[in-house]
């Protein structure tokens, strides 16, 4: 099973299929990510909290 490379997170195959980047074995960021977040082919850290 696919896991987030950032927090460890399960993630699902149709997300790591959409969101891991050519040449990688598992998405960087998943939305369990709450200090980062993917901007565009880019990840960086998220500028506030994501949850409230």
């Amino acid at each position: 099973m696919p896991e987030c490379q950032n927090c460890g997170s399960f993630v699902t195959d149709a997300y790591s299929r959409v969101f891991t980047p050519d040449g990688l074995n598992a998405p960087r960021v998943c939305p369990n990510c709450e200090d980062k977040i993917r901007d565009g082919a880019e990840v960086r850290e998220a500028r506030s909290t994501r949850r409230t």
